[in-house]
């Protein structure tokens, strides 16, 4: 029994970043389906949006600390958690999504089944 690929339609308003996170890795490796199977990629599509109103507990707007390094000596930039928010809030959640996946080659092709909308 094949069953048939579904669209997940999520609303991130007011909801804490882990738990959006972990729920949308849980749909992206395919674990909510009945065929599942760890070598397959999980088909099942998720459209987030309101992704700007995402909620934070505790004091991680300025503890919670994003690194970057360009390549050259001394090019280590940070940012926060509340200047990367106001910059781009889909590249916050699509960063704790992609570090909840299973580090494997899987991991770019189940990340295209997250669309923000």
């Amino acid at each position: 029994m094949i069953s048939t690929i579904m669209d997940y339609h999520i609303d991130a308003k007011n909801k804490p970043l882990g738990r959006l996170a972990s729920e949308i890795a849980l749909i992206l490796q395919g674990k909510k389906r009945a065929d599942y199977a760890p070598h397959r990629i999980g088909g099942d599509k998720v459209y987030v949006k309101n992704c700007g109103e995402i909620a934070v507990t505790g004091e991680k707007l300025t503890q919670k600390i994003y690194y970057r390094h360009t390549g050259y000596v001394g090019h280590l930039k940070e940012l926060t958690l509340e200047q990367k928010l106001e910059k781009d809030p889909r590249s916050v959640l699509r960063q704790a999504v992609r570090k909840m996946l299973p580090k494997n080659f899987l991991n770019q092709k189940r990340m295209k089944n997250l669309i923000f909308e």
